[in-house]
């Protein structure tokens, strides 16, 4: 499904990225680990056009997106859950799910089902909901847009714990429907209970790869490239 194959990129004469590669199969989980600074959220960003590869390539079964603009990439059927979450503030929770829908199988109701709290605050503005109430809906948003890939960057930073226990629930629910989801996060733990597979990157190039039963069996994997 979704391939990228020595992937560059850079902020003016910065270079982040030194030839990424990564692949998403339909279905599967797959994370993208690091420490901060890293280029894992570079990473996303030249995936989704909002910054222009220097080089390599993007493909969406085959078709090649590199350096598209977002809508395009949107349109091949990835959904993204940005780092902040970036919701309309003047919105309300209702109007933030409808802004980018498309027909499919995730429509209101069924974001509702996933997330009780969103229908409780539909009519509340997005600026009136909590951290974890606008994780809930920027996840609910990209879900609306029926994609065939979720993209979430920082999936439940700055949340409390509970919170970040429901958001990991419905992750949980979102793969067990059939979808396939690229995720960052901080906590390797709750990741290896539902990821398929494992990205770690260091100072943009990947210098790891494998299963969650490869990751748990090789501890010196988090030591050297995941602790701070």
């Amino acid at each position: 499904m979704l391939e990228v194959e020595g992937l560059e990129a850079a902020y003016g004469e910065s270079r982040i990225l030194f030839g990424i590669d990564l692949t998403v199969r339909q279905g599967e989980v797959v994370t993208l680990l690091g420490r901060n600074g890293m280029g894992k959220t570079t990473t996303i960003k030249s995936i989704f056009g909002m910054l222009k590869p220097r080089g390599g390539r993007v493909s969406v079964d085959g078709d090649d997106l590199t350096g598209a603009e977002p809508h395009r990439v949107a349109l091949a059927g990835l959904g993204l859950v940005p780092e902040g979450r970036q919701i309309f503030p003047t919105l309300s929770v209702e109007e933030n799910l409808r802004a980018t829908a498309r027909r499919g199988k995730w429509d209101l109701a069924r974001i509702y089902d996933l997330f009780p709290r969103l229908h409780e605050r539909r009519r509340n503005m997005g600026n009136q909901l909590s951290g974890g109430e606008q994780q809930m809906l920027a996840i609910g948003r990209a879900l609306m847009t029926n994609p065939r890939l979720v993209v979430l960057d920082e999936a439940t930073e700055g949340l409390a714990p509970l919170i970040r226990a429901d958001i990991w629930a419905c992750l949980t629910r979102i793969k067990a429907e059939g979808e396939a989801i690229l995720v960052i996060d901080k906590n390797v733990d709750a990741l290896t209970r539902f990821a398929d597979r494992h990205v770690v990157i260091e100072k943009g190039r990947v210098v790891w790869t494998g299963t969650t039963p490869e990751i748990l069996a090789t501890p010196e994997v988090k030591d050297r490239f995941l602790h701070v």
